[in-house]
């Protein structure tokens, strides 16, 4: 391959990335965000596998229907495909909440396609709990900053108390939810397998995935 086939290759695929992590972000399926865009869900499948191109036609419907800039699906110097050094200070970058849950969340490092790792600061609604459980590759650790925390690991429940922490596997089925009576902080960090898909978090659900009556049910890739 030349120079030239492999960067396309390697654009191909990274934009394939980008599509998988917004639509997991959003908590969207393949067949939902295909729907919108007006293309085949087999179709976006190749694209987030880097297995098909796409029209600017194409990535024009898909960055509207995930609520994205076109730009935000190509790499740039402010947005590097592998997080080199990050510096977040105290004070930068607002809380944003989850309607459906009230948890907040703050991103603080990673999530770039190539990276391995991403690390969170979230806030726990006061006497507020999600029953949605999710699984998927990786490992995670919740080190609490304030406050108390249920964290629910397969058949398995642990309080942790501010100062400690917890590592698990993500593969299995798990969630977290306040169990003080004031708002709880944590510290997240996640890593996952190179070949991995993003997916949404406990804290990140969409209303739909709330409304789901199953009390386990694992995110789709």
């Amino acid at each position: 391959m030349t120079r030239s086939t492999d960067r396309i290759a390697e654009t191909t695929r990274d934009i394939g990335r980008r599509l998988r992590s917004a639509r997991t972000c959003a908590g969207l399926t393949l067949a939902q965000v295909a729907s919108r865009a007006g293309l085949s869900e087999g179709f976006l499948s190749k694209l987030e596998r880097g297995q098909a191109a796409a029209s600017i036609a194409n990535l024009i419907q898909l960055a509207d229907a995930l609520g994205l800039g076109l730009h935000e699906l190509f790499p740039s110097e402010a947005a590097p495909a592998k997080t080199m050094v990050a510096v977040h200070r105290g004070g930068e970058g607002a809380l944003q909440e989850v309607a459906a849950t009230g948890y907040r969340w703050r991103h603080l490092g990673g999530g770039a396609p190539l990276d391995r790792m991403e690390v969170f600061h979230l806030v726990f609604p006061r006497a507020r709990g999600m029953a949605a459980t999710v699984s998927h590759p990786g490992q995670e650790h919740c080190y609490v900053l304030s406050g108390e925390v249920l964290f629910h690991v397969g058949d398995a429940t642990y309080r942790l108390k501010a100062g400690d922490g917890i590592l698990i596997d993500s593969q299995q089925p798990h969630r977290a939810e306040n169990a003080g009576r004031g708002q709880a902080q944590v510290l997240m960090s996640v890593a996952k397998p190179a070949d991995a898909a993003e997916v949404p978090d406990w804290w990140r659900l969409s209303s739909a995935a709330l409304r789901q009556d199953k009390p386990k049910e694992e995110s789709r890739p």
